[in-house]
């Protein structure tokens, strides 16, 4: 069943608004609050592996109830996305808001229970969404270009912060505007309003699709007792650990989980290093971030025709070789940024973030592709559609997995002795920052690459299935 260009554009622009609300919070929330509010790294640490742990719990509990749930005009998912919509809009400008000169307990509490708050209504939205493109498109191909098509929107959006800092807190004669909380509030204004349009055009432009393919089936009405919630539960992880023992569903949910510890160091102390390391402007580390990601498009062609010619896995793995190439380059352009004059350097680098983002590029498609033939082939053996539940434990375990490395980025700062009083840290604290960045980046890659080796799922097995089952 092949989707038109009309079905694929609406669902694809949903990640635009979902993805700039969050990898504005990915990029921005450790800076934010350890050199702009002068929280310590352990609080902020603490803050926000808290809320992502939450996340990661919440997404299965909602891809379970959106399983569960129909309604006749919103269907399975689209209710969800839509009051999700609003309450992402609105927490992302409050989380940014923080009163500048309250205590640091306040700073403290303000930040978790924003980012709580915030990273359960993106979860709201987040989970139904994978679920409705897995069920948009069952077809091994079809499957692979709608993810192409929500990739290029979800990049677009990790692009957009770095738009907006260029926008928000231009470089003024060298000036490094990232300390100026204004500039935070401003984008968050953009990506809420940004969130709520593309939410729309996303609801509003498959819901005819939508409505024909989850058919209103009216029920009777069962009363649901605490027993039962609880048993509900307990089944949705118990049903996660028995789906991390299936190798093909193991395999890609911790190897993607793992893959993407990556971007945590990238993201959270990517910005200390640029700021105190390499000494680089606000606009030129916009540059930096924007290139990472344009690449990062600009390759999805590349990875959709390699998986198409030697299959998904085989271009999985050529894509992680060259990010760990990418990270080794970069870190040899740290090592040498001493004897380099700073804008030769900033040139360096940027070539050596092409890279990595040409690479990067099949991580955020191909392992949700081929996690989408797994579902595919649990549901034609099952005959039940577990879509949702089965994408929330994709972004369970990868919210476990952030969470721990977000805590212990959090202390690092602290235990190098980071001081976001100090503009310029002392040459051993910026050697640090680059060994937490480009070792952390590197050991994660590397054992993805060990872990996605254990797929075994073949285009040939999901079409002789589909064959088999007259899906074809």
């Amino acid at each position: 069943m092949k989707l038109d260009f009309k079905t694929k554009f609406c669902y694809g622009i949903g990640n635009l608004g979902y993805g700039t609300i969050s990898q504005t919070v990915n990029n921005f929330i450790m800076f934010f609050g350890t050199s702009v509010l002068g929280i310590s790294g352990t609080l902020v640490g603490i803050a926000v592996a808290i809320s992502v742990f939450w996340d990661g719990i919440s997404d299965p509990i909602i891809g379970y109830a959106s399983d569960k749930h129909n309604n006749k005009v919103f269907g399975k998912r689209l209710g969800f996305m839509l009051i999700a919509s609003f309450g992402m809009a609105f927490f992302n400008i409050l989380l940014w808001t923080v009163p500048f000169e309250s205590s640091d307990a306040v700073k403290f509490v303000w930040l978790l229970v924003c980012l709580l708050t915030l990273e359960t209504f993106c979860t709201t939205f987040a989970t139904p969404y994978v679920a409705l493109g897995i069920d948009l498109a069952p077809d091994y191909h079809e499957q692979s270009r709608l993810q192409g098509y929500k990739t290029v929107f979800f990049i677009l959006g990790m692009i957009m912060p770095s738009i907006l800092m260029l926008l928000f807190m231009p470089s003024n004669s060298g000036e490094q505007a990232q300390f100026m909380q204004s500039g935070y509030v401003n984008i968050a204004y953009f990506t809420s309003i940004l969130g709520l349009i593309c939410g729309a055009i996303c609801i509003i432009g498959t819901l005819k699709k939508v409505q024909k393919i989850y058919k209103f089936k009216k029920s009777k009405k069962t009363k649901t007792s605490t027993k039962s919630v609880f048993n509900s539960f307990f089944k949705i992880f118990h049903t996660f650990f028995l789906a991390l023992k299936k190798k093909n569903f193991g395999s890609i949910i911790i190897g993607y989980s793992v893959a993407l510890i990556s971007t945590a160091f990238l993201c959270s102390v990517g910005l200390h290093l640029f700021t105190y390391a390499y000494h680089f402007t606000s606009s030129q580390i916009a540059i930096l971030m924007a290139g990472l990601f344009v690449s990062a498009i600009i390759s999805q062609p590349f990875w959709i025709h390699l998986s198409n010619r030697i299959d998904k896995k085989p271009a999985l793995k050529v894509s992680l070789v060259v990010v760990l190439i990418g990270i080794g380059l970069t870190s040899l352009s740290f090592i040498f940024r001493l004897y380099i004059e700073t804008h030769i350097t900033f040139f360096v680098v940027l070539g050596c973030i092409f890279v990595c983002g040409f690479g990067t590029g099949a991580l955020y498609s191909l392992p949700i592709s081929m996690y989408a033939d797994a579902i595919t082939m649990d549901r034609l053996k099952t005959k039940q559609n577990t879509s949702g539940i089965y994408s929330g434990f994709m972004t369970l375990a990868y919210n476990i997995a952030n969470s721990v490395a977000l805590l212990i980025i959090g202390v690092l700062l602290d235990l190098i002795k980071f001081n976001a009083a100090e503009p310029v840290q002392a040459i051993s604290v910026q050697n640090w920052l680059g060994g937490i960045v480009f070792i952390g980046c590197a050991v994660s890659i590397a054992l993805a690459l060990s872990i996605f080796s254990k797929y075994d799922l073949k285009r040939s097995d999901v079409l002789k299935s589909r064959l088999k089952h007259k899906e074809i």
